[in-house]
């Protein structure tokens, strides 16, 4: 299921970016606005 949410943003699922690091890093960053966004909604 996680890998189905962050496909949904296009820049993961198209691969815009050159350069490894700069994926993986923003791969990080969407993984972490969705488990934050789990978080908000629980409260």
């Amino acid at each position: 299921r996680m890998f189905g949410k962050l496909k949904q943003q296009r820049r993961i699922a198209t691969r815009y970016d050159k350069t490894v690091l700069s994926f993986e890093s923003f791969l990080n960053l969407a993984a972490t606005r969705l488990w934050l966004k789990s978080f908000v909604n629980a409260a």
